[in-house]
Protein backbone atom coordinates (compact mmCIF):
# COMPACT_ATOMS: atom_id res chain seq x y z
CA UNK A 1 0.00 0.00 0.00
CA UNK A 2 1.68 3.55 -1.25
CA UNK A 3 0.98 6.44 1.00
CA UNK A 4 0.71 9.76 -1.43
CA UNK A 5 2.97 12.40 0.41
CA UNK A 6 1.96 15.69 0.41
CA UNK A 7 4.88 17.46 -2.05
CA UNK A 8 7.58 19.65 0.09
CA UNK A 9 8.10 23.27 -0.64
CA UNK A 10 10.76 24.32 -2.81
CA UNK A 11 11.12 27.08 -0.91
CA UNK A 12 10.43 28.55 2.08
CA UNK A 13 9.45 31.23 3.11
CA UNK A 14 10.87 34.50 5.58
CA UNK A 15 10.08 37.85 6.01
CA UNK A 16 12.95 40.52 5.95
CA UNK A 17 14.06 41.93 9.67
CA UNK A 18 14.84 45.18 10.21
CA UNK A 19 18.04 46.08 12.41
CA UNK A 20 15.31 46.46 15.60
CA UNK A 21 13.14 43.20 14.78
CA UNK A 22 10.57 44.66 13.05
CA UNK A 23 8.67 42.89 9.79
CA UNK A 24 7.92 45.14 8.08
CA UNK A 25 5.72 42.66 5.19
CA UNK A 26 4.35 41.10 7.96
CA UNK A 27 3.39 43.98 9.83
CA UNK A 28 1.91 45.78 6.40
CA UNK A 29 0.20 41.93 5.61
CA UNK A 30 -1.77 42.31 9.13
CA UNK A 31 -3.09 45.61 8.47
CA UNK A 32 -5.11 44.34 5.26
CA UNK A 33 -8.63 42.56 5.34
CA UNK A 34 -9.07 38.79 6.25
CA UNK A 35 -9.88 38.63 2.36
CA UNK A 36 -6.90 40.06 1.35
CA UNK A 37 -4.20 38.13 3.48
CA UNK A 38 -5.97 35.36 2.19
CA UNK A 39 -5.65 35.31 -1.21
CA UNK A 40 -1.85 36.87 -0.64
CA UNK A 41 -1.02 33.63 1.30
CA UNK A 42 -2.48 31.22 -1.43
CA UNK A 43 -0.54 33.46 -4.09
CA UNK A 44 2.81 32.88 -2.27
CA UNK A 45 2.21 29.43 -1.23
CA UNK A 46 1.93 28.25 -5.04
CA UNK A 47 5.16 30.17 -5.40
CA UNK A 48 6.26 28.41 -2.72
CA UNK A 49 5.19 24.42 -4.28
CA UNK A 50 6.27 26.08 -8.01
CA UNK A 51 9.42 27.84 -7.94
CA UNK A 52 11.00 29.17 -10.42
CA UNK A 53 7.68 30.69 -11.83
CA UNK A 54 6.83 33.28 -14.56
CA UNK A 55 4.15 35.34 -15.24
CA UNK A 56 1.59 35.63 -14.67
CA UNK A 57 2.11 35.19 -11.03
CA UNK A 58 5.56 36.38 -10.81
CA UNK A 59 7.68 38.73 -12.78
CA UNK A 60 11.14 39.23 -12.51
CA UNK A 61 12.46 42.91 -11.82
CA UNK A 62 16.28 42.75 -11.91
CA UNK A 63 18.75 39.90 -11.11
CA UNK A 64 17.68 38.67 -7.87
CA UNK A 65 14.49 40.36 -7.32
CA UNK A 66 10.73 39.34 -8.05
CA UNK A 67 7.55 40.18 -7.45
CA UNK A 68 4.55 38.02 -6.66
CA UNK A 69 1.23 39.99 -8.54
CA UNK A 70 -1.99 39.38 -6.54
CA UNK A 71 -4.80 40.66 -7.75
CA UNK A 72 -7.12 41.57 -5.22
CA UNK A 73 -10.99 42.51 -5.40
CA UNK A 74 -10.57 45.91 -5.97
CA UNK A 75 -6.58 46.28 -6.28
CA UNK A 76 -3.60 44.65 -7.38
CA UNK A 77 -1.16 43.66 -3.99
CA UNK A 78 2.81 43.22 -5.21
CA UNK A 79 5.12 41.15 -2.91
CA UNK A 80 8.57 41.87 -4.13
CA UNK A 81 11.08 39.25 -2.65
CA UNK A 82 14.47 37.67 -3.62
CA UNK A 83 15.99 33.69 -2.91
CA UNK A 84 18.73 32.75 -0.62
CA UNK A 85 19.36 29.57 -0.64
CA UNK A 86 15.82 27.92 -0.79
CA UNK A 87 14.18 30.37 1.36
CA UNK A 88 11.49 33.33 -0.47
CA UNK A 89 12.27 36.21 1.55
CA UNK A 90 9.75 39.01 1.16
CA UNK A 91 11.38 42.22 1.23
CA UNK A 92 8.50 44.51 0.99
CA UNK A 93 4.65 44.93 -0.13
CA UNK A 94 2.13 47.17 -1.38
CA UNK A 95 -1.43 47.87 -3.17
CA UNK A 96 -0.55 49.27 -6.29
CA UNK A 97 -2.98 51.65 -8.11
CA UNK A 98 -1.02 51.81 -11.69
CA UNK A 99 0.10 49.51 -14.00
CA UNK A 100 4.17 50.32 -13.12
CA UNK A 101 5.40 48.96 -9.87
CA UNK A 102 6.51 52.99 -8.41
CA UNK A 103 9.76 53.67 -8.16
CA UNK A 104 9.97 54.02 -4.26
CA UNK A 105 8.33 50.85 -3.62
CA UNK A 106 11.37 49.48 -5.67
CA UNK A 107 13.76 51.30 -4.07
CA UNK A 108 12.65 50.31 -0.80
CA UNK A 109 12.48 46.34 -1.95
CA UNK A 110 16.50 47.09 -2.89
CA UNK A 111 17.44 48.92 0.16
CA UNK A 112 16.16 46.17 1.92
CA UNK A 113 18.29 43.54 0.08
CA UNK A 114 21.35 45.19 0.09
CA UNK A 115 21.06 45.09 4.24
CA UNK A 116 21.15 41.22 4.34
Amino acid sequence: MTHSKIPDFILGVRFFETESGSEPVRDWLKSLPMEYKKTIGEDIKTVQYGWPLGMPLVRKLEPGLWEVRINLKDGIARIIFTVVDDIMLLLHGFIKKSQQTPKEELKTAKNRKKRL
